[in-house]
C-alpha cells in the first residue's frame, strides 16, 4: 500500500536533487571566472533556495590575477570556498544553516572555515587531492554529498 508520507518525502527528495544538480552546475560555470590555469573551482552558498554568496579560486582582491608561478600555485591563492565564506561575512547575510555547493571537495583549511561559518551541508562534484576535509566535515555533523555533474 502506498503511504502518502513516503510519496511526499520522495517528491521532496527528487526536487532537492534537481536543485542540488542545478546549483552545482552553476558553481561549475562560476568557477570559469578563475584565472587559475591548472584548476578552476567555483562555489555557491545557498540558504532557503537563495544564493547568498559565491566564490572561485584566485588571488586576493588587489593582487595580480595569476595563480601559478612556473606551474606551482602561489601560497596566497584563496580557494573558492574561502572566497564565498569571506564574501558572505562582509555582507548582511548569515551562512548559518546554509548549503555550500562546490565543484571540488573542500580541503582541511576550508573545512575549518565551513564548520565555523555554521554551514550545515556541503555538496561537491569532484574529489580534491586531499580528501581529509570530508572526514572532518562528517565528524562535525555536516551533511556531505557528492553529485556528478558531467
Amino acid at each position: 500500500m502506498l503511504n502518502i508520507n513516503d510519496l511526499s518525502s520522495n517528491l521532496r527528495n527528487s526536487r532537492q536533487r534537481q536543485f542540488d544538480c542545478r546549483y552545482l552546475e552553476m558553481a561549475r560555470i562560476w568557477g570559469k571566472n578563475s584565472y587559475c590555469k591548472r584548476r578552476q573551482v567555483g562555489a555557491l552558498l545557498v540558504k532557503d533556495r537563495i544564493i547568498i554568496s559565491d566564490g572561485y579560486n584566485g588571488t586576493p582582491s588587489g593582487f595580480e590575477n595569476e595563480c601559478e608561478d612556473n606551474g606551482v600555485t602561489k601560497p596566497y591563492v584563496l580557494h573558492a570556498e574561502a572566497n564565498a565564506i569571506t564574501k558572505v561575512a562582509k555582507s548582511n547575510n548569515s551562512s548559518e544553516g546554509a548549503t555550500l555547493y562546490v565543484t571540488s571537495s573542500p580541503c582541511v583549511e576550508c573545512t575549518k572555515l565551513i564548520i565555523q561559518a555554521g554551514i550545515k551541508r556541503v555538496v561537491f562534484a569532484d574529489h580534491y587531492h586531499d580528501v581529509n576535509g570530508i572526514g572532518l566535515l562528517e565528524r562535525a555533523g555536516i551533511e556531505v554529498e557528492q553529485i556528478s555533474i558531467d
